[in-house]
C-alpha cells in the first residue's frame, strides 16, 4: 500500500502536542515537507526538534519546519501561510487539528465564549482551507483532513460550544468534499473519541487526583468498548492513509476514530 507523501507539502495545526504532533511525525516519515503550526513557540520548537531527530529514518527530501501562529487570528493565518509557502512550497495537504474541549451548560456560555470557540475550531479551518484551495485546484490534487470529535454526530447536554462548532466542521467537510471532488481534492473528517493526548493530561490534572496519569488513563479506558484509550499514533496512521494515494477514492466521510464509543456509525 502506497502511503508515501514524497514531494508533498503538509500544513498541520495544533501540531506541537498530541494528535497533531503524531500526525506530523507520520507525515515526515512518509517523506512530506511538513509545516507544524501552534501558538506557543517553546513547545512548537521542541516538537520540531523531536521530529527532526528521526530524520535518519525518513526519506532524504522530507523536511520539518515550525511556524508560530494563533489560528483564531485571521491576519496571523495569512501571515503564516505566506511564510510556509515561501519556505516549503504551496500546501498540498491541510490538517485542521487546532482546538480544545470547551463544554458547559448552555446558559453559562457567553457570546464571547461562542465567538472564541468558533474562531478557533470553525473559522480557522475555513480560512486556512480558503488559502490552500486555489493551489489544490490548479494542480488537481489536494487533501483536507478536519479533526473533530464524536459530539459532532451525537451532541449531549452540556457539550456546547464544542459540539456545535464541531458539527459545523462536519458540515463544512461535506460541502468541501462535494465541491472539491471534480478537482481531485479529497476532504474528510476524523471524529475523535478518547485518545491519549494533552487534553487527557489536562483533564487528569483538573481532577486533583493523588493517582498517576497512567492509572487515570487505564481506568477511563476500561469503560470504553475496546477496554482502552486510543493512541495518538493510531489517529496519525489513519490521517496518513487519507492523505496518501492509498486513500485516493475516499472523500466526504466523517470517520469515527473512537474505538466504538459513538452510538452512531
Amino acid at each position: 500500500m502506497d502511503t508515501s507523501l514524497r514531494g508533498r507539502t503538509a500544513l498541520i495545526t495544533g501540531a506541537s502536542l498530541g494528535l497533531g504532533f503524531a500526525t506530523a511525525s507520520a507525515f515526515f516519515q512518509a517523506g512530506a515537507r511538513v509545516a507544524i503550526v501552534a501558538r506557543r513557540e517553546g513547545p512548537l520548537q521542541e516538537a520540531r526538534d523531536a521530529i527532526a531527530a528521526d530524520a535518519a529514518t525518513a526519506p532524504a527530501d522530507a523536511a520539518i519546519a515550525a511556524f508560530v501562529c494563533d489560528v483564531s487570528d485571521s491576519a496571523a493565518i495569512e501571515r503564516a501561510h505566506r511564510q510556509i509557502v515561501a519556505e516549503l512550497g504551496p500546501v498540498d495537504i491541510l490538517v485542521n487539528n487546532a482546538g480544545q474541549a470547551a463544554t458547559r451548560p448552555f446558559m453559562q456560555i457567553t457570546d464571547a465564549d461562542w465567538q472564541a470557540d468558533l474562531d478557533l475550531k470553525l473559522f480557522a479551518a475555513i480560512r486556512l482551507t480558503r488559502l490552500v484551495w486555489p493551489h489544490m485546484q490548479s494542480q488537481r490534487w489536494g487533501r483536507v483532513i478536519n479533526l473533530l470529535n464524536v459530539y459532532a454526530k451525537t451532541p449531549e447536554a452540556n457539550s456546547a460550544p464544542t459540539s456545535v462548532s464541531r458539527a459545523a466542521g462536519m458540515a463544512l467537510s461535506k460541502v468541501l468534499a462535494n465541491e472539491g471532488a471534480p478537482d481531485n481534492i479529497l476532504v474528510n473528517a476524523l471524529l475523535i473519541g478518547s485518545i491519549k493526548s494533552d487534553q487527557i493530561r489536562r483533564r487528569f490534572e483538573a481532577t486533583g487526583s493523588n493517582g498517576t496519569l497512567d492509572e487515570f488513563v487505564a481506568a477511563a479506558g476500561a469503560k470504553l468498548p475496546m477496554g482502552r484509550m486510543g493512541e495518538a499514533e493510531e489517529v496519525a496512521n489513519l490521517a496518513l492513509f487519507l492523505a496518501s494515494e492509498a486513500g485516493s477514492y475516499v472523500t466526504g466521510c466523517a470517520i469515527n476514530m473512537d474505538g466504538g464509543v459513538s452510538r452512531v456509525v
